[in-house]
């Protein structure tokens, strides 16, 4: 099999003509099954965990931890993960609650969770080996810090602050990922107003609760809990804000790195007099259709995206115009609203937590805390409801408060994050059923509550490349690309790294034609 670019694209004034071929004779021995997975050896699981209750705006029931990291090594061959390193202090950092690893290099970065004082930021080189090395720590600006993104052009670390609903941008270095300045910009929607609502020890409501009360008191201020820039030009930042049932889509200036703009907001769901809670935004890989996760009402809410719109904005900020006009001319328009519990559950006694897509794009997951289980949903990939849900079913995570989740690499395994009952669970998943099958892999862990996958990067990249924003971006997507780009400023795939997707290619396709040959014997 040979493919060929057939035009050379100049690079540097040199011509770059690929040429690629593979030996139908190869053997699928020569390719590891880890080998179509990125590594399973470089596939590492990084568990953030919580270490002080107090702290916190909602109550966990687990065990607090004397150590908050722990660092996993992932086995693709039978979805095992091996523990290679415990670390964190607790008073060096207190509640680490999201973590971010940069798209083009070894970094993580991992925030903390406080109620009472500003979060705190930390950078880490990783190893291997699971070794963490510090390179910097930097003040989030804002209390109960829940959500980390880096902006598309690689050059700022955008936070979010829960408690006091802050949003602010961090500048950092595009050769190295460290910190190279505090904070540069806060957008506060209350506008320096003080909270009206009291923390947890001082008399206010556990956010773990949905009662009534505690609605009342949890929905008495803004709360966002993301931010997630489109991803088509990254100049619209949305972000749910659970306190006030809304999506609200701010102008993000690339430029200079900072929100200032609120364009729109819209409701998060359908409206029924019962608050939703915004928690988390996904956008699908290909369809023009953002997910969102109502953490209060378990539903999930799906708009389609006005991408020319989006770009139109992004095209008047290049500019300099005026934005004015786009007020009122909201991005998203709601299609549809689904459960994510059975239908006869009492809602009062769940509320979700995390919220992503398969690779593939077709199935959205959410977990339900209360439910104790994962809600699978297929997406509808043809015809006038394409991008909509229909329930696969739910699943129960073999622990209590299923906070997160995660893929691994290859989107056959699924990592559940257990909070309550200090544990992880490994499921298998069917790509083809959506359905998901506890693998015996389980570990104890206090209080998990994220879960980072880092595969490393064998070299720095580059070239800077799209960010996903699953939560985690974290959509899960299998690999980061390298490019290189010619006279015209297009991007093009350098040899290197074309010559290993065409080798994983090939490995995945022979190791798929086994499988079927296996399953008609």
């Amino acid at each position: 099999i040979t493919g060929k670019i057939p035009k050379a694209r100049t690079v540097d004034n040199k011509s770059i003509r690929l040429i690629m071929s593979y030996n139908s004779q190869s053997s699928i021995d020569s390719y590891p099954r880890s080998a179509l997975f990125n590594g399973e050896q470089d596939q590492l699981f990084i568990v953030s965990c919580y270490s002080d209750f107090d702290k916190l705006a909602h109550g966990p029931k687990g065990s607090e931890a004397a150590n908050c990291i722990y660092v996993y090594r992932f086995q693709a061959s039978d979805g095992s993960m091996l523990l290679l390193n415990v670390t964190g202090d607790p008073k060096e950092l207190p509640n680490p609650a999201f973590s971010r690893f940069h798209p083009r290099l070894n970094i993580l970065y991992t925030c903390t969770e406080d109620i009472e004082e500003n979060g705190q930021i930390v950078a880490y080189e990783i190893n291997s080996d699971g070794e963490l090395i510090k390179l910097g720590q930097t003040d989030a600006g804002g209390t109960s810090t829940c959500y980390l993104t880096i902006d598309k052009e690689q050059k700022n670390l955008l936070a979010v602050n829960y408690w006091d609903s802050s949003l602010v941008t961090i500048p950092i270095s595009l050769e190295t990922g460290e910190f190279t300045g505090p904070v540069s910009s806060i957008y506060d929607p209350k506008r320096g107003k003080g909270m009206n609502a009291a923390a947890k020890k001082n008399g206010g409501a556990n956010h773990s609760n949905n009662d009534e009360s505690t609605i009342k008191m949890r929905q008495a201020d803004p709360h966002s809990h993301a931010l997630v820039l489109d991803p088509y030009v990254g100049c619209i930042a949305y972000v749910p804000c659970l306190g006030k049932d809304l999506i609200r889509e701010f102008y993000y200036d690339k430029t200079n790195g900072a929100i200032e703009t609120e364009l729109n907001f819209l409701p998060s769901g359908l409206c029924t007099g019962h608050p939703d809670g915004p928690r988390y935004v996904e956008f699908h890989p290909t369809y023009r259709t953002m997910y969102v996760v109502n953490e209060l009402s378990s539903t999930i809410a799906v708009f389609s995206v006005n991408k020319g719109l989006i770009r139109e904005i992004n095209e008047a900020g290049k500019n300099g115009e005026d934005l004015g006009r786009f007020k009122g001319r909201q991005t998203l328009q709601l299609i549809q609203s689904i459960a994510t519990v059975p239908c006869a559950f009492p809602k009062k006694m769940n509320t979700c937590g995390r919220l992503a897509l398969h690779k593939s794009g077709r199935f959205v997951l959410v977990s339900n805390r209360g439910h104790q289980s994962i809600a699978i949903l297929r997406v509808v990939e043809n015809g006038p409801q394409r991008g909509q849900l229909t329930t696969v079913g739910y699943f129960h995570t073999r622990g209590e408060t299923p906070r997160h989740f995660k893929f691994d690499n290859s989107g056959q395994y699924l990592i559940v994050a257990n909070q309550d009952s200090d544990n992880i669970s490994v499921f298998s998943f069917n790509q083809c059923s959506g359905e998901i099958k506890f693998t015996g892999n389980e570990y104890r862990v206090p209080s998990p509550n994220f879960i980072c996958s880092c595969s490393l990067h064998d070299e720095v990249m580059s070239a800077v490349v799209p960010v996903s924003d699953d939560d985690s971006t974290d959509s899960e997507k299998e690999e980061i690309v390298s490019y290189v780009y010619d006279e015209t400023n297009e991007a093009v795939l350098d040899k290197a790294t074309a010559e290993k997707q065409l080798e994983k290619a090939i490995a995945e396709v022979e190791y798929l034609r086994k499988q079927i040959s296996m399953t008609t014997l």
